[in-house]
């Protein structure tokens, strides 16, 4: 009976020991080591722990306290917390807290900011709603650099190159200036073309057939601007390049036609004193009118408006007045001395084509010629040579196409000379005479020069502060 009863005992003794072991693995499951606890405590104070500052970066900001509040220990007993709110960017510099409105960059950087920052005055800036290319100011100055274009031919009318600023002499009003400017480089154009529609009609219609060539005589870097006149001014283009454009001007101007050559009508039954029965006026009280109608001519104005067009062009470019007509002129509203006062004060040249009447041999003799209520005969020439210009005269088609080329090639090559004048400013004119020494084995006598010199005789100062 005690060996079966010693069994018993040991079974509920070993039941006992293994249930203590069940609980001791238990508690074990549910808390953590404390070494485990420790380690934890630790990692968490390195993270908030500041790095130490770097010389490739700024100083970080010291981590701040959590925000408390009223719901703050609920909040950290249930588990949970606020959000963080962002902080500043890795390298941005932090705010003085002690005031940082007045914070200064060297206390940070430990030295001076590598530039100096200037505070724009109140005022001085430029107001938020001006105009991006809003002129702000204007610069005004005196200028009293002159600028005289020069052509020099031979006595067979070519042009002779290769001279040299010393082979030039510029008076003012009789006083030697020093060159301070001397070019023979070619300089691009502005030109202003003018048609004469008042000649007569085969002289017109001879005209518009050179047209082509006319054209071929531009460069690609010229611009061009169209003009007619005959009792009244026309502008058919403004300025362009001679391109297109001004092929389909000069194409439109093919069609144009001159005056009447028959002679006026005085009489008859559609003469201006009105109808007539058997050579009789119906009205006996209406007086017989034989004078013929009065014809303008108005080559002044045509000029003049030509000029004024012209003075707003670049002044990097040289400014021509290119003209093909008779020559005449009757009533326009702009005398001659004044339309020369606005050539000369701009620097414009007048050069141009004198046909019909003014291609007659020795006709453009009488350009001086002037009578009362007749107008001037031929007043191109005088034009061309007060502005250093020059005519051709030419009757045929092709004489007249051959001049176009050599015309504006003159104008294109002239050499270029600049001084600065000595007078005191004034709207006075003053003169200007060019010589240049007998050049060339084409000079065959002392009693004259061997070359002939094409300048303006004078020029207008413009006003004070104009340019």
């Amino acid at each position: 009976m005690q060996g079966p009863k010693r069994s018993k005992t040991l079974w509920m003794l070993e039941l006992l020991l293994l249930s203590c072991g069940l609980m001791a693995t238990f508690a074990t499951a549910q808390d953590p080591p404390k070494q485990d606890q420790q380690k934890q405590d630790q990692s968490q104070e390195q993270q908030n722990i500041p790095d130490a500052p770097s010389a490739s970066r700024p100083p970080q900001p010291f981590p701040s306290p959590s925000p408390s509040g009223p719901g703050s220990a609920e909040e950290q007993n249930s588990g949970r917390s606020q959000p963080t709110p962002p902080g500043p960017p890795p390298n941005a510099v932090p705010p003085n807290t002690s005031n940082p409105a007045t914070s200064n960059p060297s206390d940070t950087f430990g030295g001076p900011p590598p530039f100096k920052v200037a505070t724009v005055p109140e005022g001085g800036s430029t107001a938020a709603e001006a105009a991006p290319n809003e002129e702000l100011f204007k610069l005004k100055s005196d200028v009293n650099f002159v600028e005289v274009p020069v052509t020099v031919k031979d006595d067979t009318g070519r042009m002779v190159d290769g001279l040299l600023a010393k082979d030039f002499s510029v008076y003012e009003d009789g006083k030697k200036q020093v060159l301070k400017f001397f070019t023979s480089d070619p300089i691009a154009l502005s030109v202003a073309v003018i048609f004469d529609l008042g000649m007569a009609d085969v002289e017109v219609q001879k005209v518009n057939q050179t047209f082509p060539a006319l054209q071929a005589a531009f460069s690609q870097f010229d611009e061009v601007s169209v003009y007619t006149y005959s009792s009244s001014v026309s502008k058919a283009s403004d300025f362009s390049n001679a391109g297109q454009r001004l092929s389909a001007v000069l194409n439109d101007l093919k069609t144009a036609s001159g005056r009447n050559n028959s002679p006026p009508i005085t009489g008859g039954p559609m003469g201006p004193q009105g109808p007539t029965i058997n050579g009789r006026p119906v009205d006996p009280s209406t007086p017989a009118v034989i004078t013929p109608p009065q014809e303008s001519h108005v080559l002044n104005d045509a000029i003049l408006r030509a000029a004024q067009d012209l003075s707003k062009r670049d002044k990097s470019r040289r400014k021509i007045i290119f003209i093909v007509s008779d020559g005449r002129e009757y009533r326009s509203t702009a005398s001659y001395r004044d339309v020369l006062r606005v050539l000369l004060s701009n620097g414009i040249m007048v050069y141009g084509i004198g046909t019909g009447g003014a291609a007659i041999p020795f006709y453009n003799k009488l350009e001086k010629l002037h009578l009362p209520k007749m107008g001037y005969s031929d007043i191109l020439p005088k034009y061309a040579n007060a502005t250093g210009g020059e005519i051709f005269n030419e009757y045929s088609r092709s004489n007249i196409q051959s001049v176009y080329a050599r015309a504006i090639g003159d104008a294109r090559n002239q050499y270029t000379l600049g001084y600065t004048t000595r007078a005191v400013p004034s709207s006075a004119y003053r003169e200007i005479e060019v010589k240049v020494a007998n050049h060339g084995p084409s000079c065959k006598t002392s009693l004259r020069p061997c070359v002939d010199v094409f300048a303006r005789e004078g020029y207008y100062p413009l006003p004070r502060g104009s340019e």
